[in-house]
């Protein structure tokens, strides 16, 4: 059985020959890890596809994410110069804009201050019917990520299209694993993006003080992310991954999930089944008080499952509850990951998890948020024997 056979049952909550493996890794990890220079990680396809199944080969994962979209073709000609500093990779353009990207995490646009660009919308002044203006926030360009100066869109506004060149890590990826490997697309959630454009601090007060506006610019927001996200599922993706990571009780409480998540991240979940393919979420920290709420928004699958400090999820019993309809990925401790020095240590934790997910199928062993970027490859690369070892059905 290959890894996307093996994820295939997992999300269909079936038993497949034994647990499948796949964690998400931080832009980091690829970063020092995949043997590529950063920029041309993040800033070309062909990179970045590069990356992801280098790291997958030498993790032996079934499945890989691929949460970044394709980037503009032959950008590396708009290249001036690439110079390496302590701090990472410092890239200058040949208009003169830089880009700074750290060894160790995603890159930084630093030059020139453009005071133009607004830093975030005002919730106050913004009309969700009359969304063109939202492209002059830094951040925002296709409601994904922001180059000003290759920005090739041609309506302002949310999107309703994706370029052509979004698509393309997607079919470099299938192409270089050949069908044997589950590809999974990303998109943020509506929430996600509401607290991208507004800013995180303005935009929860918005939740309290403007709550009939929020919810037209959420209605508005999903709009653009189902479009993302159905681009990816009519382009082969195996499973879509909703990030909705901000959701979690660190930020709202469960009736603001109730008011401010579940009825768009089911619109959002209702157009990807659409494809017949499984939708699942991603939301980091604190929820194990709203399990039963995020299945409401029918996603088929709960990412993460934080367990303490970062979060409460005791891996039995969301399995005994939610678990027994979705299937569960995560819950290894990652900041015990990051801090472990012995293989015993590594083996033990993800044992644990195998021990408990396994029962019935319906389980992904995995990191419960991303691999940290400085995390030592060996502790990963001990998931999957170990899978093979104790985890078969």
């Amino acid at each position: 059985m290959n890894g996307r056979e093996r994820i295939a049952l997992a999300m269909r909550h079936k038993e497949a020959d034994r647990v499948p493996v796949m964690s998400q890794l931080a832009l980091g990890h690829y970063f020092l890890n995949a043997g590529l220079a950063p920029h041309e990680i993040w800033f070309t396809s062909e990179g970045f596809a590069e990356a992801l199944v280098t790291m997958q080969r030498r993790y032996q994962f079934d499945g890989i994410l691929i949460n970044l979209p394709g980037r503009p073709r032959n950008v590396l000609s708009e290249i001036k110069s690439v110079e390496k500093i302590k701090k990472g990779e410092l890239v200058t353009w040949k208009n003169g804009h830089v880009t700074l990207i750290p060894w160790d995490d995603n890159a930084q646009y630093v030059y020139p201050a453009r005071p133009e660009l607004q830093p975030r919308a005002d919730l106050k002044t913004l009309d969700p019917d009359h969304l063109e203006m939202i492209d002059q926030y830094p951040g925002y360009v296709w409601n994904t990520y922001h180059i000003p100066w290759i920005a090739d869109k041609k309506d302002f506004g949310p999107m309703s299209e994706v370029p052509d060149y979004f698509l393309d890590t997607i079919d470099l990826v299938r192409a270089k694993t050949k069908g044997e490997i589950s590809i999974h697309g990303e998109v943020f959630s509506p929430f996600t993006h509401y607290l991208e454009l507004i800013g995180y601090q303005n935009a929860i007060i918005g939740l309290v003080k403007n709550k009939e506006k929020v919810q037209a610019l959420l209605e508005r927001l999903t709009d653009a992310t189902i479009a993302w996200a159905v681009a990816q599922a009519k382009a082969g993706v195996d499973a879509v991954l909703i990030s909705s990571a901000f959701a979690g009780g660190g930020f709202i409480s469960p009736k603001m999930y109730t008011e401010y998540v579940v009825p768009y991240e089911r619109r959002l979940a209702d157009a990807i089944k659409q494809y017949d393919i499984p939708v699942y979420t991603h939301t980091c920290g604190k929820i194990g008080d709203r399990l039963e709420l995020m299945e409401a928004t029918g996603t088929m699958g709960i990412d993460t499952l934080d367990p303490h400090p970062l979060g409460n999820v005791e891996l039995a019993d969301a399995k005994n509850g939610v678990g027994q309809r979705l299937f569960l990925k995560g819950n290894m401790n990652s900041v015990s990951i990051l801090e472990y020095t012995t293989k015993e240590e590594v083996i033990a934790e993800a044992s644990e998890r195998i021990q408990i997910g396994k029962p019935g199928g319906g389980y992904i062993l995995s990191s419960a948020c991303s691999i940290a970027p400085r995390v030592e490859p060996w502790k990963i690369e001990l998931f999957t024997p170990l899978a093979e070892e104790i985890g078969r059905y």
